[in-house]
């Protein structure tokens, strides 16, 4: 990850680039762009927006975005296959354990948002056979109010 770092600080500081401009130009706050070159990916908590990070800077900076992200996936991948397979077991019951939280305030469950399609249809047919009722029924009683009432006109007159 240093190599990667010390690529993209050199391809900034040749194009006379300050981390605070790069930063406000990325839309990243400095000291993310400064772990980066640093090579402090634990400093990030999401490794995936370090790959987006990574991959931006390096197209901001006129590299080839793609190649760089290669790079630090080999990284990635050298960096993880050294960890002992008992520690990854240890993490995985440990995560078992305890409870699933909600990552973020914006996070929504998907079962909450997934409709039952058949109380949809039901409830539609519900509504469709009582507006068809009432016009039914409402039209059947002025048929039965024209044939058996008089009008106040024909009242008057006698």
């Amino acid at each position: 990850m240093n190599e990667i770092g010390e690529k993209l600080r050199e391809a900034r500081e040749s194009h006379g680039v300050s981390i605070e401009e790069a930063a406000e130009d990325l839309k990243i706050r400095p000291s993310q762009l400064k772990n980066l070159e640093d090579g402090n990916i634990k400093e990030f908590k999401d490794i995936f927006y370090v790959k987006f990070f990574i991959r931006d800077y390096a197209k901001y900076l006129g590299l080839d975005g793609e190649k760089i992200l290669d790079d630090f996936n080999e990284f990635l991948f050298d960096y993880t296959s050294r960890i002992p397979l008992d520690k990854i077991k240890e993490v995985s019951e440990t995560k078992k354990d305890e409870p699933k939280k909600i990552a973020s305030p914006y996070t929504v469950s998907t079962h909450k948002k997934v409709l039952n399609k058949g109380r949809v249809i039901i409830a539609l047919a519900c509504i469709i056979v009582l507006v068809v009722g009432y016009l039914l029924i409402s039209s059947i009683r002025k048929d039965n109010f024209k044939d058996n009432t008089t009008t106040a006109y024909e009242y008057i007159i006698g």
